[in-house]
């Protein structure tokens, strides 16, 4: 539905007519609620209107602007006329779990809980001191709960954990999507081509640009005076203090992480987020289609961190965007679409970051929703199975370790330096990431171990790893999103190619070697 005070794109314009201040007009008038289409209720349980809380459960989208699951929450507190009960838990033992992602997160935390003082909802952060300290605690609050919103994200072990807690709740348990600029569920299908994906949203997305989230779902709205937890559940599982969780670099070191990545000097949370976009948008956005590609220029965004742990929403990035290219440019798109370069009226640079915000990253997310096996080998296009297979006994050589990968250990000094970047920062340059990943597939013992490495790897490594986004990536230097390459190659057979001698001819990385090259 459309909200009463937006505009309906279905029944006014077509894609290809839409200008950037066609779409800020629509996006400053837009103050729905939540779309029903990014809502769903995982089990028959009865709302319980007599509860003392309505209770978010914050799991994925770790923010409280731009979140649409938290709207949702806040509506539901208005309407029952209960208080909100925000609880945002942190397991010590996840897959990967290490001080290097558990600092990330506990940033956000910090930042969330400094901005929850200030609103009428209460903010419980629970941080596991120890294996299964938080088992329990949803259930015990779900107990007193109207019912629980959570969030609806594809990946990682979030789906069985939603699916498990609707089982042990007594309540209604929503899931809520607010993952992307378009709603996982207004796709019907799995796309196998970004060509095909991109045309789809170029024709269909702007039916949903007038569904933005509030960019404070928690101002001017008239929510009880908040409620704390019963005694007991506070003492049972004691919520960290905005303090703590500030000075959070202090304890982490002493949690059971059984992961040994480091935490980096890169900072979470939704402020740093924040900071980063204005800093991109203003200094290196406009440079973006010349020099994205070229390591020693610094010309991405590196947003994807905050991304994928929730500090900052695609809406806000594109918003952003589109208020920048606003300014300049107003004439309407052009008609070719299925090109990188037909995203509104928007400039070169805007366009190709664009793409990659929303085709690049929601392609993930239309897989992963559908698919179960989104990071299993059998999941890659039949013809690339089938190449691949061809070419299973031919000879590798060199041929490497997972140990020798991960200590940068090869004999090639583009691939070294991107490891390093990984292991130290946390991070491959955009695409250096796709090098790595092809290298990582011609000197492994077969394609099935590649992918088992380089999931190990980026997975363990990466602060924006286990995330719909990264399996795209890996599985795409196997051959998903792309087609058959010619010449017939040694171990690659029709996979793309690329190697480290093309790419030093074409991009720009010698102070790139010298900072993360072993001199």
């Amino acid at each position: 539905m459309p909200p009463e005070n937006g505009i309906n794109f279905a029944q006014t314009e077509p894609a290809a007519r839409l200008t950037s201040k066609r779409i800020m007009a629509a996006l400053k008038l837009a103050e729905s609620n939540v779309p029903q289409l990014r809502v769903r209720t995982l089990d028959s349980a009865e709302l319980r209107s007599e509860g003392e809380y309505v209770l978010y459960w914050m799991i994925a989208f770790r923010r409280l602007q731009s979140n649409f699951a938290l709207q949702r929450a806040v509506d539901w507190s208005v309407h029952l006329k209960r208080p909100l009960l925000i609880l945002e838990p942190l397991r010590c033992d996840y897959p990967w779990a290490s001080p290097r992602l558990h600092q990330f997160v506990v940033d956000g935390m910090a930042d969330n809980a400094a901005r929850a003082e200030e609103k009428r909802a209460y903010y419980y952060a629970f941080v596991e001191s120890r294996k299964g300290a938080g088992k329990g605690l949803l259930e015990a609050l779900g107990e007193k709960a109207c019912l629980v919103v959570t969030d609806d994200y594809p990946a990682f072990f979030l789906p069985r954990m939603i699916s498990a807690a609707a089982a042990k709740l007594p309540v209604p348990l929503e899931a809520v999507d607010s993952n992307g600029m378009l709603p996982m569920r207004a796709v019907e299908k799995v796309y196998s081509r970004a060509y095909d994906f991109r045309r789809f949203l170029q024709a269909d997305l702007y039916r949903h640009l007038a569904d933005f989230p509030l960019a404070d779902p928690l101002e001017n709205k008239k929510l009880p005076k908040p409620a704390s937890p019963d005694r007991k559940i506070l003492d049972r599982w004691p919520p960290r203090s905005a303090a703590d969780l500030k000075n959070s670099r202090d304890w982490i070191p002493e949690l059971p992480l059984k992961g040994a990545a480091p935490a980096t000097d890169a900072r979470g949370g939704s402020e740093q987020a924040a900071e980063m976009l204005d800093d991109f948008i203003q200094n290196r956005l406009s440079d973006y289609a010349d020099k994205a590609n070229h390591p020693d220029e610094n010309a991405t965004s590196e947003l994807s961190p905050w991304l994928h742990f929730g500090h900052i929403s695609a809406h806000q990035v594109f918003r952003g965007v589109v208020e920048r290219g606003d300014a300049a440019l107003g004439q309407p798109i052009t008609s070719r679409v299925g090109k990188v370069d037909s995203w509104w009226s928007l400039d070169s640079s805007s366009q190709n970051f664009i793409d990659q915000l929303v085709t690049w990253r929601e392609i993930g997310f239309d897989y992963c929703s559908r698919r179960e096996d989104y990071d299993q080998y059998d999941s890659l296009p039949e013809w690339a199975q089938k190449t691949l297979a061809e070419h299973a006994d031919d000879p590798r050589d060199p041929l490497y370790s997972l140990e020798e990968f991960e200590e940068a250990e090869t004999h090639d000094e583009i691939w070294n330096a991107a490891q390093t970047q990984l292991r130290r920062e946390g991070k491959i340059h955009n695409y250096l990431r796709m090098l790595w990943g092809k290298k990582v597939l011609h000197w492994s013992s077969s394609p099935q171990e590649a992918l088992k490495i380089m999931i190990e790897l980026n997975d363990k490594y990466a602060l924006d790893g286990r995330d719909p986004n990264s399996y795209s990536g890996i599985l795409w230097c196997l051959g998903r999103y792309d087609r058959a390459w010619g010449p017939e190659r040694p171990i690659f057979g029709k996979i793309r190619y690329m190697t480290s001698k093309s790419t030093r001819r074409k991009l720009r990385l010698k102070n790139y070697l010298k900072r993360y090259g072993r001199g």
